[in-house]
C-alpha cells in the first residue's frame, strides 16, 4: 500500500498546482505532500531578505488559494489510508509545511539522557524536552543520513523475502 500512495496523490493533485509531481512520503500515521512552486521573478539585485519574503508570500498565497481543494483531498485520502495528511510547499531555497501531525512518543529515558535534553532547553536551542528530542532526531537524521539509507533499504529487502515466504 505504500507505493500507492504517491500514486493516488499524483492522480488526485490537480495539473498546475506544482512545477512537477510533488514529493509524497509517510510513515505509519502521517502522509506529507510536499509540491514545489515556480519561483519567483524579481529585479536583479535583490536583497537576499526581499527574495525570501517573496518566497515565503508566494508559499502563502498558494497555501490560501488552495485550500478547500487541498482539504477536500486530504479527507479522501485519509479514509483511504487512514492516516492524517499533511500538506507542504517549496518555492527556491523556502520550504514551509502548513501543517503537521505531532504524535507523542512514549520514551524511557533515563537520567544521563534527560540531562542532555534539559542541557539543550537550558542553553535555548529548544523550548522544551519534547523539541529537544525532535532536535536530537534531526541531528542523528542529518549526520548519518547514509547509515539510515543502508537501514532502510535492508529493511526493504527483508520484507520483499518475506513476501515470498510460505505463509504469502
Amino acid at each position: 500500500m505504500a507505493n500507492d500512495v504517491p500514486a493516488w496523490f499524483a492522480a488526485r493533485i490537480p495539473h498546475g498546482w506544482f512545477v512537477g509531481p510533488a514529493e509524497v512520503t509517510s510513515d505509519s500515521e502521517e502522509i506529507l505532500v510536499l509540491g514545489t512552486l515556480p519561483d519567483v521573478e524579481l529585479a536583479s539585485g535583490t536583497a537576499p531578505e526581499g527574495v525570501a519574503a517573496a518566497r515565503a508570500a508566494r508559499i502563502d498565497r498558494f497555501r490560501e488559494e488552495t485550500r478547500d481543494e487541498r482539504v477536500k483531498i486530504a479527507r479522501e485520502a485519509e479514509r483511504q489510508f487512514r492516516r492524517k495528511v499533511a500538506w507542504g510547499a517549496r518555492c527556491g531555497d523556502e520550504t514551509r509545511v502548513f501543517t503537521t501531525l505531532s504524535v507523542p512518543v512514549m520514551t524511557r529515558l533515563r537520567m544521563p539522557e534527560r540531562s542532555i535534553l534539559d542541557t539543550l532547553v537550558a542553553g535555548g536551542v529548544a523550548r522544551s524536552r519534547s523539541d529537544a528530542l525532535a532536535w536530537c532526531v534531526r541531528l542523528v537524521g542529518m549526520h548519518q543520513a547514509d547509515w539510515i539509507k543502508g537501514l532502510r533499504d535492508a529493511i526493504v529487502k527483508v520484507d520483499e523475502a518475506r513476501s515470498k515466504g510460505p505463509l504469502n
